[in-house]
């Protein structure tokens, strides 16, 4: 057994009070700035995509949610958070974007019920793109979309790099989002606008967002290699 000499320990970190020892300076841990930066522009993006989905534009003749431009890094995020959190901690950040988009909505919602200053002259304006109708059909289609097709994505990326390879980064990702995509694009466009636009209309929604949400993917696709893969995988 060796001994180890008193002054070669580790000074302990000191307190505000003289001789106390500050134990919490000592154990916190250190969060990642990746961490920080994957978290934070997943459900960003999460929220920004739903408000745009809010106006159906018109493109090469059809028709799209504004929100598919942005919407689909979140797959290409949703792995990075995986790679850098784990299997379990991803699961409980797509539950917890959830939340936090119905926590917008019902703020936006709360909003539009207050009265509007006459001077400011916009108050129809709000209250027309914030029509309950539909902003609870597209945040309630939107967030059974977004947890659906994610946890699934979540479950092809895993199976994946554990029983698969995990070689060839680029494919885990779009092995997963080839999944998960049309799962989410389904819900969405279904569940979001049918009844309220012609048939015709949402097919049109239905097709240019799979296309737009691979073609995002494939742009997206170099964010993967932002952050080492884990040393294994098994225990996530």
């Amino acid at each position: 057994m060796s001994i180890v000499a008193p002054e070669n320990l580790p000074a302990p970190v000191q307190g505000s009070v003289p001789g106390q020892i500050d134990a919490g300076a000592r154990i916190s841990p250190r969060v990642p700035r990746a961490v920080v930066i994957v978290i934070a522009a997943y459900i960003g993006a999460q929220m920004l995509a739903d408000i745009a989905s809010l106006k159906i534009g018109l493109m090469f003749a059809l028709a799209v949610d504004m929100g598919t431009f942005i919407y689909p890094i979140t797959f290409t995020l949703r792995d990075v958070a995986h790679k850098v959190l784990g299997k379990h901690a991803v699961r409980t950040l797509v539950v917890m974007a959830a939340a936090v988009n119905l926590a917008a909505a019902l703020y936006l919602w709360w909003v539009r019920s207050v009265p509007s200053d006459p001077s400011w002259g916009l108050g129809e304006q709000w209250s027309a793109v914030f029509n309950p109708t539909l902003l609870w059909r597209i945040v309630f289609a939107s967030i059974v979309a977004e947890v659906v097709s994610e946890l699934v994505d979540t479950e092809v990326y895993h199976w994946f790099v554990t029983r698969v390879t995990t070689r060839y980064q680029w494919a885990r990702v779009l092995v997963s989002n080839a999944v998960s995509i049309p799962i989410d694009n389904a819900i969405f466009a279904l569940g979001a606008f049918w009844g309220l636009l012609p048939p015709a209309v949402v097919w049109q929604i239905f097709l240019f967002n799979l296309i737009l949400k691979f073609a995002v993917t494939l742009v997206s696709l170099p964010l993967i290699y932002v952050t080492r893969d884990p040393e294994t995988w098994e225990d996530q």
